[in-house]
């Protein structure tokens, strides 16, 4: 394995049967969390890919904030049945948990992805009101590839042209994402992600039009260095209100975990955010 390749490889930090048991508790904490849940379940929400979503921890009568979750996996594994985990902590606190699949990589390109994310925001805006959402309260969560996502929803410079405000994203948080790609081009990763520079370049946040939302950086202990540095970066980038968050005792993996806790300081860190 190269140094570069070293640098970003997140399942290096950990063992096969840690990453196993992760990728498991992922799936099983999250049917525990929706199980009684009010929400409405698989809804198309981009009739360019038939992509769906679920929104979850809704109230009659009620438009509750929300907060987005946006799965990882390099882009290329995991679905929105593996990240609802933080559902019922969110629920007691009055806030909706939406999560929303987009086509994995290699079958659609980066930039598709990153389209989809972005189309999943443009709906809660658009339709949340007819599922018990806020739609002027819209919140974005994602680890690793979905701290990428997340960051890639917060920039400005693309609200205009889907025809949303530029604050449409009122708060975001990041955890162990990549907001450079360009060192991905000569990694193990590009083998699906096909990215050459340029176009690395066009999908990193971090060279991107900084967005206005508050912004929450955090990133686990236990973690590969190229994600601590890009994490740093990040944080130091965003112009507007910031916060950031060093995870101990946690890995790549299992630091998501923490937002199903309200007492940890990630779990903390987005009600905070959600409700300042």
């Amino acid at each position: 394995m190269t140094d570069v390749d070293q640098d970003y490889s997140a399942q290096a930090t950990v063992t096969e049967a840690e990453f196993d048991a992760v990728m498991a508790r992922y799936r099983s904490a999250s049917e525990a969390a929706i199980a009684g849940l009010d929400g409405h379940p698989d809804l198309a929400f981009d009739p360019l890919s038939d992509e769906r979503l679920d929104v979850w921890g809704i109230a009659p009568g009620e438009l509750r904030p929300v907060v987005i979750a946006v799965h990882g996996g390099y882009w290329r594994m995991l679905s929105r049945h593996d990240t609802a985990f933080m559902a019922r902590t969110l629920a007691d606190a009055g806030i909706a948990t939406v999560v929303p699949d987009y086509t994995l990589s290699p079958a659609a390109s980066l930039e598709e992805i990153v389209r989809q994310v972005r189309a999943a925001v443009a709906w809660v805006h658009r339709h949340g009101t007819e599922h018990g959402l806020d739609p002027d309260r819209i919140h974005v969560v994602g680890s690793s590839a979905g701290g990428h996502l997340t960051a890639m929803t917060a920039v400005g410079g693309w609200q205009h042209a889907a025809g949303l405000p530029e604050n449409v994203v009122k708060g975001a948080m990041t955890i162990s994402g990549l907001f450079d790609l360009r060192p991905l081009v000569d990694t193990f990763a590009n083998a699906w992600l096909n990215l050459d520079t340029p176009r690395a370049e066009a999908l990193s946040p971090l060279l991107a039009p900084p967005g206005t939302a508050p912004l929450h950086v955090a990133v686990a202990e236990h973690e590969a260095a190229g994600f601590h540095r890009q994490s740093t970066e990040f944080h130091a980038h965003w112009p507007a209100e910031r916060s950031w968050t060093l995870v101990p005792g946690r890995n790549h993996f299992d630091v998501f975990l923490d937002l199903a806790d309200p007492r940890s300081a990630l779990g903390e860190a987005l009600l905070r955010l959600v409700r300042p």
